[in-house]
């Protein structure tokens, strides 16, 4: 049985010039000029003019992440219907989830981008009532990674798998983490994000996300649904409402995302766009999943490919 897995990418994966290539598909540029009116946030500027510092800010960051997941999801799956073919698993990492949550048929793109957008200003708006950041800690022993953690006062933020743990907290106590990493960790890598996401330091932002997605009608995940928040699946569309909401004030779990994976017998593994970051977390967590990322548009007849060999409706 063959098993594939759809993921999107989170905040930081972003590079200057990124959706450049992808604007010269046809009805791109289109897509995302209406979702830059609707959004009021020029996607087209930040996705292919703008520099590292520009789209480094939370609130163009996430929805262009997003917008840039879609965007090359609909290239290989232009409807839900196509989705449910030939993908077994979907999941996001962080703000990931809101383009997985589309392309699982829970929300339509727009209401996705909608959504992006507010969950976007609330937590740059969190993130500015302190000075807080995030740090990727390479290599060590968890359980020795998080008890240093704790006695420095950082969060857990990301854990990722595959030797890699994301904290997060103020500046202070990520400087203070640099001079004195924890045994075992080879780097420490200061993060393009502008705040301590996943962690109380979000907790102002959760409250605008909620009465955001209070209004809308969420269908039930077509395409087992794997939530950051403990790599299970998700059954019911509120539920999956739910978990994004509170999300962005807990940590994200994506190494139990991957043991998940593995549990139903995946077999290859799709990044969408700007791929990378996770698929290099699974060619270490998950030996022998067939990996490929989506960077440019150059990638995707591999990508149909890959597609062919592992959708559930293979020979």
């Amino acid at each position: 049985m063959r098993v594939l897995v759809l993921v999107a990418p989170g905040q930081g994966a972003q590079t200057p010039g990124f959706l450049t290539p992808w604007l010269d598909l046809p009805g791109a540029e289109a897509r995302l000029r209406a979702w830059s009116a609707a959004l009021d946030v020029d996607l087209v500027h930040y996705g292919t003019k703008a520099d590292a510092d520009e789209i480094r800010d939370t609130s163009v960051a996430q929805p262009l992440l997003v917008a840039a997941a879609l965007l090359s999801a609909r290239q290989l799956f232009p409807a839900t219907e196509d989705v449910v073919r030939d993908v077994g698993v979907t999941a996001g990492h962080s703000v990931g989830e809101l383009a997985a949550t589309a392309l699982a048929g829970v929300l339509d793109d727009d209401a996705a981008m909608r959504l992006v957008r507010v969950r976007a200003l609330a937590m740059a708006e969190a993130a500015a009532a302190a000075q807080t950041g995030m740090s990727a800690l390479l290599g060590g022993a968890p359980d020795t990674t998080l008890a240093h953690l704790d006695r420095l006062g950082l969060t857990p933020a990301n854990v990722n798998g595959a030797g890699q743990i994301v904290a997060a907290g103020t500046l202070e106590q990520l400087a203070a983490l640099a001079e004195d990493k924890p045994e075992g960790v080879r780097r420490v890598v200061a993060l393009k994000v502008a705040g301590a996401f996943h962690t109380s330091h979000m907790a102002p932002a959760v409250a605008a996300l909620e009465a955001a997605a209070a209004p809308l009608t969420p269908a039930d995940p077509l395409v087992p649904y794997v939530s950051n928040s403990d790599g299970r699946a998700v059954a019911t569309g509120p539920e999956v409402l739910n978990r994004l909401v509170g999300q962005i004030a807990n940590p994200v779990r994506w190494d139990l995302c991957m043991e998940t994976f593995q549990a139903r017998g995946v077999t290859a593994l799709l990044e969408l766009c700007p791929g990378g970051t996770l698929t290099g977390i699974a060619k270490r967590a998950l030996p022998g999943v067939k990996t490929l990322a989506l960077k440019t548009p150059d990638d995707l007849d591999a990508a149909r490919a890959l597609i062919a060999e592992h959708s559930s409706t293979a020979e």
